[in-house]
């Protein structure tokens, strides 16, 4: 079963508001209009979740911001029956965003091997899998004691006939590149803040199976 991402971007405007009322946060935009990719990795760069890179999350576990947008408030509680559809529920503003370090790398080695073929060209990426006895056992390598992380060194590398198995870091642009499926959102949020302040744009997000 997967895990799905939903979510939406807020923003928080003076103007919107009644006279003499506070500023509230409204929903600018569903999150499913700009990106809805079933990207691990980014999951578990940018909020803790499917986290198998074992990046330093930026966003994890905040809950549900107090001032959440009526409508984020409305999605949830429609969902608060189904508790696998509607968890990890985490916010992020667009200033955090800004101040990424997108070069950092991940704290260690990914959980899963990166698979390389080699061909004419040069190794060929063509997946990534988590420890197996069966894996251990081809390479010579001891058995994963039950409900232990197996863990390596990175660099450390195992072919088997064309097939290269490596331990990598990953850093944040590997799992989130500029050009990939969040940019949408990035512009989005970039756009609302040049009208209303950086602190006044955030993405709300949760996951589902």
């Amino acid at each position: 079963m997967g895990t799905d991402i939903s979510g939406f971007v807020e923003c928080r405007a003076w103007h919107l508001n009644e006279e003499d009322e506070g500023s509230v946060w409204r929903a600018a935009i569903d999150l499913f209009f700009l990106n809805i990719t079933r990207n691990y990795d980014a999951f578990g760069c940018l909020f803790g979740v499917r986290n198998h890179a074992n990046f330093r999350p930026l966003a994890a576990d905040r809950g549900l911001p107090v001032d959440a947008s009526e409508t984020v408030r409305a999605e949830l509680d429609q969902l608060a029956q189904w508790p696998d559809q509607a968890y990890g529920t985490t916010w992020i503003t667009w200033t955090e965003i800004m101040e990424v370090d997108w070069g950092e790398p991940t704290a260690s080695a990914d959980s899963r091997l990166h698979r390389y073929r080699r061909t004419p060209d040069g190794l060929r990426l063509t997946g990534k899998f988590t420890w197996s006895s069966r894996f251990a056992q081809t390479v010579g390598l001891p058995a994963q004691v039950p409900g232990e992380a197996q863990e390596w060194p990175e660099g450390s590398e195992w072919v088997i006939g064309d097939n290269l198995y490596r331990s990598e870091k990953l850093r944040r642009r590997d799992a989130v590149p500029e050009t990939g499926e969040w940019k949408p959102v990035w512009t989005v949020m970039e756009a609302l803040a040049s009208q209303h302040g950086d602190d006044n744009v955030r993405l709300v997000v949760w996951f589902g199976n």
